[in-house]
């Protein structure tokens, strides 16, 4: 399975694919992860359609199976959580004109799935996201990071779901 994880933002969106399976040689493996920035001075629709673009030339290269975006995590600041949630919309739209299945996971659960608590903080999850990958000590982006924990988070509970829903039928 592939798996394309999502960190949403205006600014910057941070994005991860990852390999599950026979196509990652111990389980898991990080093909790709960046970030996608949009101009500040940028018309928010502008930015926006940049963002789809940029999303739309993701799934295109990739061809995930699945796409794991990060909830909202609404906080002190309703502007920025106002922009994220357009950002995720926009992400949502481009896999949903693809037919692609989309989950959604809180920041608790990723962080749970990928340290085994939701109450670690960004280092403790990009240390644990590099050695489940094998990616060694290389610093890269703290949203990519957070968009491969994501994909991680999905990777770890897809089978569980699929069980389940194959149980419900």
């Amino acid at each position: 399975m592939i798996v394309l994880g999502v960190d949403p933002g205006l600014a910057n969106t941070g994005y991860g694919v990852l390999a599950t399976g026979a196509r990652a040689p111990g389980g898991l493996a990080a093909l790709d992860g960046g970030v996608i920035e949009t101009p500040a001075g940028l018309p928010i629709e502008r930015r926006l359609a940049r963002l789809h673009e940029a999303v739309e030339a993701l799934l295109e290269e990739h061809r995930p199976d699945a796409l794991a975006v990060e909830e909202l995590y609404f906080g002190a600041n309703a502007r920025s959580a106002f922009a994220v949630g357009q950002a995720r919309g926009v992400v949502l739209v481009a896999a949903g004109r693809r037919g692609l299945e989309c989950s959604g996971y809180t920041p608790q659960q990723v962080k749970g799935a990928v340290c085994g608590t939701g109450r670690a903080d960004k280092q403790q999850v990009a240390r644990m996201v590099a050695t489940l990958l094998g990616l060694g000590g290389e610093r890269r982006p703290d949203h990519a990071t957070d968009a491969l924990a994501v994909a991680i988070c999905h990777a770890n509970r897809a089978p569980l779901g699929r069980a389940l829903a194959g149980s419900a039928a």
